[in-house]
């Protein structure tokens, strides 16, 4: 086979790594962490067992959603 079709694979410079890092870091925090403080402060209702069980989903459920979307950059070459 030739290679004369296949196009090489986008290069990403180390500025670009450095704040796609930082912006997935910052993101990160504030969907587990603040996300979940915040649904805390609304919910003062429930006891302590729900309040944790509420604080462990919202946060993996944050997890989880970033290393979607992160597999969906890399997917897509952006990252």
């Amino acid at each position: 086979m030739s290679d004369a079709n296949h196009e090489p694979e986008p290069h990403i410079g180390w500025l670009r790594a450095i704040l796609t890092a930082a912006a997935i870091v910052v993101v990160g925090i504030a969907v587990c962490v603040y996300g979940a403080n915040a649904m805390l402060t609304k919910f003062k209702s429930i006891d302590r067992h729900q309040q944790v069980a509420l604080a462990t989903t919202i946060f993996f459920v944050g997890l989880f959603a970033i290393a979607w979307a992160l597999r969906i950059l890399q997917r897509r070459k952006i990252i």
